[in-house]
C-alpha cells in the first residue's frame, strides 16, 4: 500500500463527508458543515489519507504556527477511519504523516483523540502508534458516562430532588425555544462562572439547522416558564450533553435532577451512552468536584479521554 496525503480542498467535502458517515469512529461533527460553521477562527488544515483514489482516514485539522492541531472547534478528534483500518496500517500511517508534516514546515502535532464509546467498531489503533511514537500524553479529561445496559442506582439525594420538582409541578419536554433557553444559559453561565456559550444563538440556530436530529433543546418548565435545559448531541452511539443550565428557581425546584431523571430514559435519545461531559479544569489537572458528583449521582462513571503532544524532530530520530 502506497499512502499519499493531501490537504483537504472544498471539492473533497462530498466524499469526506460520505467517508465520516461510513466509518468506524466518526460522528456528525466531522461533517464539514460543522467544522467549517467557525471557518473564521481557525486556519483549517484538515488532512485527507489516500491509497490512490481510496480514502483509508481523515485528520480533522488546524494549523497553529509550526503546529498542527486536532481541529480546535472540536471536543475530540483525531483521525477517522473505516472498518479497513488496521494497526499496522496506522503504523504506516503517522510515520507518513511525520514526514509530510515536516516537508510542509511542522514541529509538532496536538493530537486529540476520539473517546471509546463513540465508536461503532474498535478504533484505538492511533493508540498505540502514539505510544509507538514516544508521543507525550499532556492532557487527560474524565467524561462521566451512563452505560445504559448497566446503569448504577440513582442516587438518593438526586431521587429526593426529582421528587420535588415532579411535586412542584416541574414538567420535562423536547423544545424549539432556542432564544429563551440561551437567554437562560447566557445568564447562568455569567452569574456562576463569568462566561458565556461557546456557541453564540445564530450559530446554534445555524447548527441545529444544519444537523436537526444530531441537535436537540430538551427543558425543564414550570407553567410557562422554563427554568432548566440541556442541549443534546445525538451519533450513533452517544446521547451527549454539550449544555446545561438552570436558573434560580430551577435550582430551588431541583428541576435539573427532574429533567435528568426522564431525559436519560427519553426514547427519542436512547443510546448505548448517556455522556454528561467533562468536570475538569486547567487542561485536566483540577477536577471540579461538586460538578461531577452531580454527574455521577445519576450513574455517571468515569472515562478517560486524552490529547498528545508529538515533537516531529524526536519522533524522526
Amino acid at each position: 500500500m502506497t499512502i499519499a496525503i493531501r490537504r483537504y480542498t472544498n471539492e473533497m467535502r462530498p466524499a469526506w463527508d460520505d467517508f465520516v458517515r461510513s466509518s468506524k469512529n466518526g460522528t456528525f461533527l466531522f461533517c464539514r458543515d460543522y467544522l467549517e460553521y467557525h471557518r473564521d477562527r481557525f486556519d483549517d488544515y484538515s488532512l485527507v489519507v489516500l491509497d490512490g483514489e481510496r480514502i483509508v482516514a481523515l485528520l480533522p485539522a488546524n494549523r497553529v504556527d509550526d503546529e498542527l492541531q486536532s481541529h480546535g472547534g472540536l471536543t475530540y478528534g483525531g483521525f477517522v477511519t473505516s472498518e479497513t483500518m488496521t494497526t499496522p496500517l496506522m503504523l504506516e500511517l503517522f510515520a507518513a504523516l511525520g514526514d509530510y508534516l515536516r516537508e510542509a514546515g511542522f514541529r509538532s502535532v496536538y493530537y486529540k483523540t476520539i473517546p471509546a464509546i463513540y465508536h461503532a467498531v474498535p478504533a484505538e489503533e492511533d493508540l498505540y502508534a502514539l505510544f509507538i511514537g514516544q508521543a507525550a500524553l499532556v492532557r487527560r479529561d474524565v467524561l462521566s458516562v451512563v452505560r445504559m445496559a448497566r446503569r448504577p442506582k440513582l442516587q438518593e439525594r438526586r431521587r429526593r430532588g426529582d421528587a420535588k420538582a415532579a411535586r412542584a409541578g416541574v414538567k420535562v419536554a423536547r423544545s424549539d425555544d432556542w432564544p429563551a433557553y440561551w437567554a437562560l444559559l447566557s445568564d447562568h453561565l455569567q452569574q456562576r462562572f463569568a462566561t458565556a456559550p461557546v456557541h453564540s444563538l445564530a450559530e446554534i440556530f445555524y447548527l441545529q439547522g444544519a444537523f436537526p436530529a444530531n441537535i436537540l433543546l430538551y427543558a425543564a418548565w414550570l407553567d410557562e416558564e422554563m427554568v432548566a435545559g440541556v442541549v443534546i448531541y445525538l451519533s450513533a452511539e452517544v446521547a451527549h450533553v454539550q449544555y446545561i443550565a438552570s436558573s434560580a428557581k430551577g435550582r430551588d425546584l431541583h428541576a435539573l435532577d427532574r429533567l435528568f431523571v426522564q431525559l436519560i430514559d427519553e426514547p427519542a435519545i436512547q443510546r448505548r451512552y448517556f455522556d454528561f461531559g467533562i468536570s475538569n479544569e486547567q487542561q485536566g489537572r483540577v477536577l471540579n468536584r461538586g460538578l461531577i458528583e452531580q454527574k455521577e449521582g445519576f450513574g455517571g462513571r468515569a472515562v478517560a479521554h486524552d490529547f498528545y503532544r508529538i515533537d516531529l524532530d524526536a519522533a524522526r530520530q
